[in-house]
């Protein structure tokens, strides 16, 4: 039984390796891809549309105004970030009732890659909204002893969301497979079909975890009207 899909190497060369956690992600992205292009090849503007346009808008809206519930004020600027970062959590745990198919958010170095994203992005959604100086300065508010707990603070939400993530995805698969070994095939698509309730609300905690990270970089500071009237 395998831990991780990095375990299962289809290629190596010395040093380098393409094991099925790069294979399966780069396939993930593949259809996403190909079906993103299919489903938007044919969108109209005009009152007549087809359903699955009418339910792509429904979900993208979805999507949209699950973003500004968490308090971004201009959901559509983050939509493409968050929404592909669900997509793909998603599609990763969908895909899993492919047989030989194994998500690459079992393994730690996808969750990791993922988590960093996010890290990259909060300062970046952070910047971009009050420019360098001001970000930076937040590090240090109220006081400047704030710096250091606000650095871990930042290095630890990244490394709790990289282990939750892989905990979670790495445990369900772990339980199908030894169900599979020693019980009827009947209680392990059971199984399964939990396996793909949990990977969807990973998937939606990962998203909406990122999102309140970016509004907590990006949010309006009001200026105290008391103290402006007092002068």
């Amino acid at each position: 039984m395998r831990l991780s899909p990095d375990e299962l190497i289809f290629w190596q060369f010395g040093f380098f390796k393409i094991n099925a956690t790069i294979v399966f992600t780069w396939a993930t992205m593949l259809l996403l891809i190909v079906a993103s292009k299919l489903i938007t090849r044919k969108l109209s503007t005009d009152l007549h549309r087809t359903r699955w346009q009418n339910l792509l808008e429904i979900i993208v809206c979805g999507i949209e105004k699950q973003i500004a519930d968490v308090g971004l004020s201009h959901p559509l600027k983050y939509l493409s970030f968050l929404g592909t970062l669900f997509l793909f959590l998603a599609t990763a745990s969908l895909c899993t009732i492919f047989p030989g198919y194994e998500p690459p958010t079992g393994s730690l170095s996808t969750t990791v890659a993922l988590a960093l994203c996010v890290f990259v992005a909060v300062p970046m959604f952070g910047i971009e909204a009050h420019g360098l100086g001001d970000y930076l300065k937040s590090y240090i508010e109220p006081t400047v002893i704030m710096l250091p707990f606000n650095i871990i603070s930042e290095l630890s939400r990244t490394l709790a969301l990289a282990v939750r993530l892989f905990g979670n995805m790495m445990s369900g698969a772990m339980i199908i497979a030894i169900l599979l070994t020693i019980t009827p095939l009947i209680f392990p698509i059971f199984m399964t079909a939990l396996g793909l309730l949990t990977g969807m609300v990973q998937a939606y905690i990962f998203t909406i975890l990122a999102a309140v990270y970016i509004a907590a970089a990006t949010r309006i500071r009001q200026p105290n009207s008391k103290s402006d009237g007092a002068l």
